[in-house]
Order: C-alpha cells, then structure tokens, then sequence
C-alpha cells in the first residue's frame, strides 16, 4: 500500500471507524472489496504507521461498530447554575450498513438543566443506524454543584489555635498523678516567698 495514501487517509478521518474501497491485484485480476479499517499499529518512536488489519464487509450485511460521541452547546445547568456535565459514555454500539456508517456522534445537550439527562432513546442518530444498548442507558446527565463543609470540630479547633505552654516543668520533679496528687518519693517543689 502506498503510505501517503494511508497518512492522507488517516489525518482527515474524524473517528476510528473508517471505511475503505481497496483495489486488490490477484494473479492479474483487480478486485474491488470495501474494507473497515479495524486496527492500526504505529511505531512508538516516530508515529509511522507499520501495519493495518482491514476487515472485509458486504455492502449489503448489517455491521456493528462503536461511534465515538461528542457534544455541542452547553448546558443551562452549566452556564447559569454551575452543574456540573458528566458523560458516561464515550462511544455507541451501532448497527447499520457500511455505507450509513457515521464517523461520529454528536448530541446537542444545551437544553440540559441540572438534573436532566440524555438517554440513548433520546439521541437523533442518522438515517439507517439503529443503537443496539439498551435505550434507558444514560449518555449525559448534568449533575448539582457540590460544595464541602467544614466541620464544626474543625472550626472550632481552628478558631482556638495552637495550645499555649504557660508553666516550666522543673528539672527532676515528678509531674503529679491524674488526681493531682504527688505519688509517694517525689520532690515537693519549693515554696515561693
């Protein structure tokens, strides 16, 4: 294969499922077979692609794919109220055939409030693709907001400061027992005057 060809190929492709129309040369003959590009291996030092795996399909025969999902807009819950924009998933299974294949997915999710969410039966998809998961899965949801509080033991600890040392312990008295009373042998401190 030409490598150009490929890197040509390659740098305009948007997702990772990428549809081809390869010229085979056999004993002499050409043949014509549309591929899907299903993995691609790149040599780590500079990027150049080493070796791809095509996998033949029928334009006629239903073929399932993951399609990549992305958004546009933003959500009000965002914008306005500070929520927070989870995706919980980055690709779809699909079925459809090989010439309805679409690269990517996009989903506009700027009406989402918080609290709302986009479930798979809710995506428009193209005409001819079908999602084979379960169309309760959630895809988006626009979570509240979360703040910490601190704690109130925290707070007060903070608010006190550090413990204050007043008194010198003298060198060589015992310090008295949990009642305050000095055990039998102690030194007794002397007598201020």
């Amino acid at each position: 294969m030409n490598r150009r060809e490929i890197n040509t190929l390659l740098s305009h492709a948007i997702g990772e499922n990428i549809l081809v129309d390869l010229e085979i040369n056999d004993s002499g003959k050409t043949v014509n077979r549309l591929a899907l590009i299903q993995e691609i291996q790149h040599n780590p030092l500079g990027g150049a692609v080493l070796h791809i795996d095509f996998h033949a399909v029928s334009q006629n025969e239903i073929l399932h794919a993951n399609i990549p999902v992305e958004t546009t807009g933003e959500a009000v819950g965002v914008r306005s109220y500070g929520g927070i924009l989870e995706q919980n998933m980055r690709s779809l299974e699909v079925a459809c055939l090989p010439k309805d294949l679409p690269e990517i997915i996009t989903v506009d999710v700027s009406g989402l409030n918080i609290g709302d969410s986009i479930h798979i039966k809710h995506i428009m998809l193209p005409a001819g693709v079908t999602a084979t998961a379960d169309g309760e899965l959630t895809v988006f949801h626009v979570a509240a907001p979360t703040v910490e509080e601190e704690k109130p033991a925290a707070a007060a600890e903070a608010a006190a400061g550090p413990e204050v040392i007043k008194e010198k312990k003298v060198e060589g008295a015992a310090a008295p027992d949990a009642k305050g009373a000095a055990k039998p042998g102690d030194k007794k401190p002397a007598d201020k005057k």
